[in-house]
């Protein structure tokens, strides 16, 4: 009976083994395997034009300059919409989760997120990252009117 490192061994040994047979009898394409394991997680490949703008997406110092008088908007929301740079922090690093960005993204007008660009010590290219959050959220459908009370 085996134990201990000749146990261990064994096994990976043993699954190896049982993962290249499985890739024998079945070829699939790197981009199918990508979709089969991350599919339901919402995570998408990204086609040659994203793979080059997403450095320039992630470049964020968090230094909060964004977030100055974005206080109302804020308010207004209800927590729904936490400040653009947990937006754009949560956005463009790793595992982002592009339909609550997306959701926020929803409060700030294109024309304020170009004045924040000029506030931003990195020039992060906030319309265009709203743009590709945007394009990667899963439609959402349209919040219903509140109603106002007196």
């Amino acid at each position: 009976m085996l134990s201990g490192r000749a146990l261990a061994a064994a096994i990976l040994g043993w699954s190896l083994v049982r993962v290249l047979a499985g890739h024998l009898r079945k070829r699939l394409p790197g981009l199918t395997l990508f979709h089969d394991n991350y599919g339901d997680d919402r995570l998408r490949a990204l086609d040659a034009t994203e793979r080059v703008a997403l450095p320039r997406f992630s470049g964020c110092l968090s230094c909060g300059r964004c977030d100055l008088g974005e206080g109302e908007r804020m308010q207004a929301s209800e927590g729904a919409y936490p400040g653009l740079m947990q937006l754009v922090v949560a956005s463009s690093r790793s595992m982002p989760d592009f339909d609550a960005a997306a959701r926020g993204f929803a409060f700030v007008p294109d024309e304020v997120l170009e004045q924040k660009v000029g506030a931003c010590p990195v020039r992060l290219p906030l319309p265009e990252l709203a743009r590709f959050v945007r394009a990667h959220a899963a439609p959402t459908p349209a919040p219903a009117p509140r109603a106002l009370t007196a």
